[in-house]
């Protein structure tokens, strides 16, 4: 699974995934570090790519649109460092990944997993 991770989360953790055999880019690594969220649902719908970030807006765009991509996993944890967000990513995929591959937005919190399926509806 292509992965994105998006500004606030550490570039050690794109590292570390790909050390993991994961095909991971952090926006950072791309020059989108300060591009709108728009312009970054863009760029992983074009690639395939899941996007995880800590950014609520990935939902809300995803709502709003009704689109059925990216993915996205937002992670509702703060402060994670690279190896324990590259865990945590590695667990999220092991549990979540087939709703990934179909479009997914995926909400992790400390001892909770939602998934629901695109497009969102209200």
């Amino acid at each position: 699974m292509k992965l994105l991770l998006d500004q606030g989360l550490p570039r050690s953790a794109a590292l570390l995934l790909r050390a993991a055999g994961h095909d991971a880019d952090h926006v950072g690594e791309r020059g989108y570090a300060t591009a709108a969220d728009s312009a970054i649902l863009t760029l992983a719908a074009a690639e395939g790519r899941v996007i995880v970030t800590l950014d609520a807006d990935f939902h809300t765009l995803l709502a709003l649109t009704g689109a059925t991509a990216p993915s996205v996993i937002r992670v509702r944890i703060e402060g994670l460092r690279g190896e324990a967000l590259t865990a945590l990513v590695q667990s999220v995929l092991a549990q979540a990944q087939a709703e990934l591959a179909v479009g997914a937005v995926v909400t992790v919190q400390e001892r909770r997993l939602r998934i629901r399926r695109l497009p969102l509806t209200r």
